[in-house]
């Protein structure tokens, strides 16, 4: 395995990006108005939302919004899982003439729960009227690419920057990305996040990964960094659990992976705790040969300040 990221570039400069407004409700005992078809108001309301309660977690109209989703967009979401975020983007997509293509496990390589969590994937999309048509590709070590080269508008990865990690190929994922957004183009990060000190895990084991080497892979996958927000932060995580990320919810591990769960374990104080800290990011692809956006900053030093 190749050394660290993290001790092959230096720590990238942080910038913080204003709260987003949530969703404004309506005065106590009004009845709030249907959205309108095809907004996203409309997409988050649609009666195929999978666990919408994760939503005071996940704030996916404020994410969306950050993100610049827009209708018409072809978007690519990244190991999509059950469909957590498919049963937003699809529909609204599928109303707005937009496309959606989702990246999922490649299936010969993939485990007995991979391939069951794609085939009920498969049957919980199959309303095209509703969902439109779904294209499904492959990303591993061993794939190609995911799209005609610079036809993506919008790419997003949500919690699975660790997922890359573990299996060896996250610098391959986002070249990959990369190589199937046109310029210009969007790549949301949502991911659990590491205390900004100490040295990356490189399989980050516990699942949490630091903002600083997320934005250094990006940069180097030809990304510009755009901003970021905090609307998915969670101070009361202090990511000290005895099964990583996974002790929290949704999981709620209750022993080692590979082992049974220990229904003597005491799931309450990471009940209590909720989801995740997670950083919000934004980068955009910048133009091939273009000088990247934190390089042009650190240029424009005194030589004896560059690359510090």
């Amino acid at each position: 395995m190749t050394a660290p990221l993290w001790t092959r570039r230096r720590a990238v400069r942080l910038a913080a990006a204003p709260l987003l407004a949530p969703l404004l409700g309506c005065g106590a005992g009004e009845e709030a108005p249907a959205p309108v078809a095809g907004t996203l108001e409309w997409a988050l309301a649609n009666p195929a939302r999978i666990d919408r309660e994760r939503d005071r977690f996940r704030h996916p109209y404020e994410s969306l919004r950050f993100w610049g989703l827009e209708p018409g967009m072809t978007v690519l979401e990244i190991y999509a899982g059950i469909g957590w975020w498919t049963s937003i983007l699809a529909p609204y997509l599928a109303r707005n003439s937009g496309a959606l293509i989702v990246a999922e496990w490649q299936r010969r390589s993939a485990t007995p729960a991979q391939l069951e969590t794609m085939q009920a994937f498969s049957a919980r999309f199959a309303d095209e009227q509703r969902f439109g048509r779904i294209t499904r590709v492959e990303l591993s070590a061993a794939t190609g690419p995911l799209a005609p080269p610079a036809s993506v508008d919008f790419a997003l990865i949500a919690r699975n920057v660790h997922t890359f990690m573990a299996a060896g190929f996250v610098e391959k994922a986002f070249q990959d990305i990369a190589a199937a957004l046109k310029v210009g183009g969007v790549l949301g990060v949502e991911e659990h996040r590491a205390a900004s000190t100490g040295v990356q895990d490189p399989l980050a084991r516990n699942g949490y990964v630091q903002e600083a080497y997320v934005r250094a892979l990006a940069e180097e996958a030809g990304f510009d960094f755009v901003a970021a927000t905090d609307i998915n932060a969670n101070p009361n995580d202090d990511r000290d659990h005895p099964f990583g990320v996974w002790t929290l919810p949704p999981t709620l591990r209750t022993a080692p992976l590979g082992q049974p769960p220990n229904p003597d374990f005491d799931q309450a104080p990471y009940q209590a705790i909720g989801e995740s800290d997670r950083m919000t990011l934004k980068f955009r692809k910048r133009a091939p040969g273009a000088v990247s956006d934190d390089l042009a900053l650190d240029l424009a030093l005194p030589p004896d300040q560059q690359g510090q």
